[in-house]
């Protein structure tokens, strides 16, 4: 067997991990769920004859917890053994994890004395172990199970070893795009918001488009920022990163951020070296 991607799957509970599992499913990955971790290594040996089996995904939770003290050790055991095991750990507001629980009615695994709070505080403490091994650390308080499958498609869906670069237009208002490597600030451009015509349009249309490039620095901000990509981009390729995820923010999201993702996505997107994607999180219409 020839291993090209063993992702280990954990996090807060109600923050998305069946859901990432049945995704990666889909996407030809074989998938385990709450195997204990000491074991995983003997099993992939076990796999060794089955060279249709690339990818592996494998879902850790708190379940686990007869061995949980085992889990750095297996993590590291792992590594020894050459896996390069990448730990995707999804996490949400603790608020928003109870309001999950609670529309689906499930009962919190720590949950003893019917205060689902105290059990995810719980849950937190002993996940706290897995912080050292992250390789990507995903909010899901906003996403749907839609959007959260749609991330994990553009991330995972081909076996190339090119890296994946994604540009993502979001809006500060709405909180900071959690899950970026680079994070660019565009408020310090002139804003379609306060034109009348313009504020109900976004940085899709043509309109806003030209209004924003009105502007000079906009035009100087992306010469320097496509400059700098084009350094960046191949050094954490060569790093071994699977995908980049660059945010490009404005106040609210709609227009400048928009316009200029949607600038440096068509400035880059010739590079065949890379496979590239343009997203906008807080784009109302797109």
């Amino acid at each position: 067997m020839k291993l090209s991607r063993l992702i280990l799957i954990s996090g807060m509970g109600g923050s998305g991990r069946t859901t990432a599992l049945h995704t990666l499913e889909d996407l030809g990955f074989y998938c385990m769920d709450n195997m204990p971790l000491f074991m995983l290594r003997d099993f992939l040996r076990h796999l060794g004859p089955h060279h249709e089996i690339e990818r592996v995904a494998v879902g850790i939770d708190i379940r686990d917890r007869l061995f949980w003290d085992q889990i750095p050790a297996s993590i590291e055991a792992l590594q020894a053994a050459g896996f390069k095991p990448e730990l995707l750990y999804l996490d949400a507001r603790d608020e928003v994890l109870m309001r999950r629980y609670k529309e689906t009615r499930r009962i919190h695994p720590l949950d003893r004395d019917g205060n689902v709070a105290h059990a995810i505080e719980k849950e937190r403490k002993l996940l706290s172990v897995l912080t050292p091994y992250i390789a990507m650390r995903l909010d899901t308080s906003e996403m749907t199970p839609h959007a959260l499958r749609a991330w994990l498609t553009a991330h995972y869906e081909t076996t190339k070893d090119k890296m994946r670069v994604a540009f993502v237009s979001f809006g500060y208002k709405h909180g900071i795009l959690s899950d970026a490597d680079l994070v660019f600030d565009v408020r310090f451009l002139k804003n379609p918001y306060f034109v009348p015509e313009l504020s109900h349009l976004t940085g899709l249309q043509e309109d806003v488009r030209k209004y924003v490039f009105s502007d000079p620095d906009a035009t100087r901000f992306l010469n320097k920022t496509t400059d700098l990509l084009r350094f960046l981009i191949p050094r954490y390729a060569r790093e071994g990163k699977h995908y980049l995820t660059i945010g490009i923010g404005c106040t609210g999201g709609q227009h400048r951020s928009v316009t200029l993702a949607c600038a440096l996505y068509d400035a880059l997107k010739d590079d065949s070296n890379y496979f590239w994607s343009c997203e906008h999180r807080d784009i109302k219409d797109g």
